[in-house]
């Protein structure tokens, strides 16, 4: 499969750069082309930032899962889809053909019809790394269903919440899952966010661990049982749902500044052509190529750059059920040498953790099938660079340092693998049809190069937020509102001499862990459910692995919590156990600091700016703390710092 659109040179980066931002609907229209429609579209593009209102390719017609799985099954039916490498080495891995998934996909389709899931349903999916989650979201698109995907990592309280949330009706999930040495009974966590819900009509369970479970009579079925009936019946084939263009396509859950988590709504065609354009083009995919992204498909970037942007573009996949470091920190170098891997595409924090044990799990392994290097989820700090190009790349592989956002879909800036220059910690440029800006403070836009500001895109792409689930207003307020007319990233950035963009990190409430966002306010309100917890303030501070560590200083109920190490380690202890069952382990602060009190103005807003300084090991130049409510206070948390 060739890709017309794919960009060969440097000079055709700036003709197509300057044609999309010039004339989007015309740029964009001769890439819609490449594509399978059941109906072709009326206008390209109708927009307005203020409502906000966005649409792409209005009155045509699709299913992306033609274009992911029919329209390659005559000329690429036994080329490999997907590869799915399992936690444990001994284990054999699987191979699924565009044929096989294809045929896989139907049969799934017709277990969720059987079910009672329609057209607009929304479908929670609750599910370890293994080829059935990728079947389940697949067979979701098929019918119609809105696929609400949620990251095996998170609390009962956590899936219970996105239920109410997508108001939804069906569940797929497992027994449970495997992660490293980790054991995650995923059944018995549905069925305790289950406890009190009245919405949820069938539970799909499919068997990967043999964990006993609970089975509800009427409401849980097995996996296996519903596809035995579909190939009793003889059925294979599954017709595709014809869906609008603006059709939502699935709801993913993403942390914000409030404690309530937003149901980012991306939409049918738009985000295809989206994904599938910035995944040929950022690593300069070739046909026969094998890409490794170790995302979990619980976060967008296993959405598009795991399903449905390398499926559309007709390639090799693999995907990895396990950790990094087990059973040792040599296994992405083993998976890459066992499947000859040309793309890997991984994220900081593993880098990091990967450095940490030294060259020793590299030797050994043959990682000459490398071709492109990317990072994603968080900026790549210069030394991690250095080693990835050095160690893995050999240096003969470019680095693609990607930045976008769940709420873009797909990458927004980044260097093209060979195309477009490279620089240690920057993003570099931005992709076709993305028109960056920075702005000030007042919203002003900074122009020239060598000046940072709060990062802004002035135009829609074709993959951007459609809305939050069932919220519009609070789409417009967390995105469109902060800066007229413009969509703000919440991130600030910085552009050098040759107007390449570096991020700078959130300017909100928000962390970046690992590259997963967390809300301040969602850790401070699962923090505040511990008994004793009076008021806690989350902030970040820098972090070797994770990037940024979650520090939070707690005002507890009485004194003992200082009395005696083992006493307050114990406190500790039950404030991550707390968050863990609300949120999820990985929302577990780093650092727990007891504090008699919080740096207030006299209105009562807690002043993070200082927190985030002494957090950050700075503690002489705080600021005017003369307004505070208290200023001793911050003397006792400076003394008092972890």
């Amino acid at each position: 499969m060739s890709y017309p659109y794919q960009i060969k040179n440097i000079e055709q980066y700036h003709r197509d750069y300057t044609r999309s931002i010039d004339d989007p609907s015309e740029f964009w229209s001769s890439v819609a082309e490449h594509f399978t429609w059941k109906k072709k579209w009326d206008e390209v593009l109708n927009w307005n930032f203020k409502e906000p209102k966005i649409e792409w390719f209005k009155g045509a017609k699709l299913n992306i899962t033609e274009n992911c799985l029919d329209r390659h099954l005559e000329k690429l039916g036994d080329t490999p889809a997907l590869i799915w490498e399992p936690n444990d080495p001994d284990e054999h891995h699987r191979i699924l053909t565009y044929k096989k998934l294809y045929e896989k996909v139907c049969q799934f389709s017709h277990v969720l019809k059987n079910n009672g899931v329609k057209k607009g349903d929304r479908v929670c999916i609750y599910m370890g790394m293994i080829p059935e989650l990728a079947i389940a979201v697949l067979a979701c698109a098929r019918v119609g269903a809105i696929h609400s995907v949620v990251f095996g990592g998170f609390s009962a309280q956590s899936i219970a919440d996105r239920l109410y949330d997508a108001q939804a009706e069906f569940i797929v999930t497992c027994d449970g899952a495997y992660r490293g040495q980790k054991d995650i009974p995923l059944k018995s966590v549905i069925d305790d966010a289950l406890i009190g819900n009245r919405i949820v009509k069938k539970v799909i369970v499919t068997t990967r661990t043999r964990t006993p479970v609970s089975m509800i009579k009427g409401r849980d079925v097995w996996w296996e049982d519903e596809i035995k009936k579909v190939e009793t019946l003889g059925l294979t084939d599954f017709p595709a749902e014809e869906m609008d263009a603006e059709d939502p396509l699935f709801i993913l859950y993403t942390s914000g500044s409030t404690g309530k988590p937003k149901g980012v709504v991306h939409s049918c065609a738009g985000y295809m052509l989206f994904t599938t354009y910035t995944f040929v083009n950022v690593f300069q995919y070739k046909q026969g190529d094998i890409h490794f992204c170790t995302a979990d498909i619980g976060w967008i970037t296993g959405h598009s750059y795991i399903l449905y942007g390398p499926l559309s573009a007709g390639a090799t996949t693999l995907m990895f059920e396990g950790v990094p470091t087990w059973p040792d920190a040599g296994r992405f170098w083993n998976i890459i040498d066992k499947f000859k891997v040309n793309i890997l595409y991984t994220a900081p924090t593993a880098i990091r953790s990967l450095m940490g044990f030294g060259l020793g799990p590299v030797h050994g392994h043959d990682l000459s099938s490398l071709k492109v290097l990317g990072t994603v989820g968080e900026p790549i700090n210069e030394e991690a660079w250095h080693w990835y190009d050095e160690h893995i790349g050999k240096k003969k592989c470019p680095i693609v340092d990607t930045w976008w956002q769940t709420e873009t879909g797909g990458i927004l800036i980044s260097n093209l693998a060979g195309i477009t220059p490279s620089k240690p910690s920057y993003a570099t440029l931005p992709l076709p049809g993305v028109h960056p800006i920075l702005v000030d403070e007042n919203g002003k836009e900074v122009e020239g190069n060598n000046v940072s500001g709060n990062l802004c895109i002035k135009s829609p792409w074709p993959s951007t937020i459609r809305t939050t689930y069932d919220d519009h207003e609070r789409c417009r307020t967390n995105y469109f509102a902060t800066y007229p007319e413009l969509y703000f990233t919440g991130d600030g950035a910085l552009r050098d001499e040759n107007g390449f963009y570096r991020i700078t990190g959130r300017v909100d409430d928000v962390l970046n862990v690992s590259g997963h966002r967390i809300g301040t306010a969602e850790v401070e309100n699962a923090i505040n459910m511990h008994a004793n917890v009076v008021e806690s303030a989350v902030v970040g501070y820098p972090h070797d692995i994770k990037g940024q560590g979650i520090y939070a200083f707690v005002i507890y109920q009485g004194s003992h919590a200082q009395n005696t190490h083992g006493t307050a380690e114990m406190i500790r202890k039950d404030i991550h156990q707390t968050v863990t069952r609300i949120i999820g382990a990985i929302a577990k602060p780093d650092k727990i600091q007891f504090v008699s009190g919080l740096p207030k103005t006299r209105s009562g807003k807690i002043m993070r700016r200082i927190l985030r300084k002494i957090a950050e090991g700075e503690t002489e130049n705080l600021g005017d703390t003369s307004t505070l409510l208290d200023p001793g206070v911050v003397e006792e948390i400076k003394n008092g710092k972890l």
